[in-house]
């Protein structure tokens, strides 16, 4: 099977080619993600503890579900797609703020990435994929604040950079 190929971009967030996302990590490039926050009626965020066996941040706690776009797929589009394949339920999606951030992991491998936020609302319980995701929850977005502050260790990176700069963002009703 073919490596899954990311979206190399520019600081602009212009498609510059494509490469294997092995590559793409291990060389830093910049290319373009996404992360879906899926909130219920009480405006609870559903967080996913990574599986263990992921090549970074397995088992850290993060966003409902992130990823890559494939070529020609729009971000609403990769979106739903992996919250289909990760979560097992799918949402209208709606864009919200995009923003790039570098993060190396002690594997060597370095997160460059152009993220763009998605936002959803949904009140059921998910049909996790367990080679994707060991758990989830619903946690109050006051409460994911303080508990990062508290204990960064246990989020992934990019989740902790949403929450302190992008806040304001993400804690509204839509």
């Amino acid at each position: 099977m073919e490596e899954e190929k990311v979206i190399l971009v520019n600081e602009k967030d212009e498609q510059i080619g494509l490469m294997p996302k092995m590559e793409a990590h291990e060389k830093a490039l910049l290319h373009r993600a996404f992360s879906v926050f899926i909130f219920n009626d009480k405006n609870d965020l559903m967080l996913q503890q990574r599986a263990l066996d992921k090549y970074h941040s397995p088992g850290l706690w993060t966003n409902t579900c992130c990823s890559h776009q494939r070529n020609g797929e729009t971000n609403v589009e990769a979106g739903k797609r992996r919250l289909q394949e990760e979560m097992g339920f799918t949402v209208d999606l709606e864009e919200s703020i995009s923003f790039i951030y570098k993060a190396p992991f002690d594997n060597g491998l370095t997160e460059h990435e152009y993220d763009h936020v998605l936002l959803g609302k949904y009140n059921k319980e998910p049909i996790i994929n367990v080679e994707e995701v060991a758990n989830w929850k619903w946690m109050r977005i006051e409460d994911i604040k303080n508990d990062i502050s508290l204990r960064p260790e246990l989020y992934t990176e990019w989740f902790k950079v949403i929450f302190d700069k992008f806040y304001e963002h993400i804690n509204i009703t839509f």
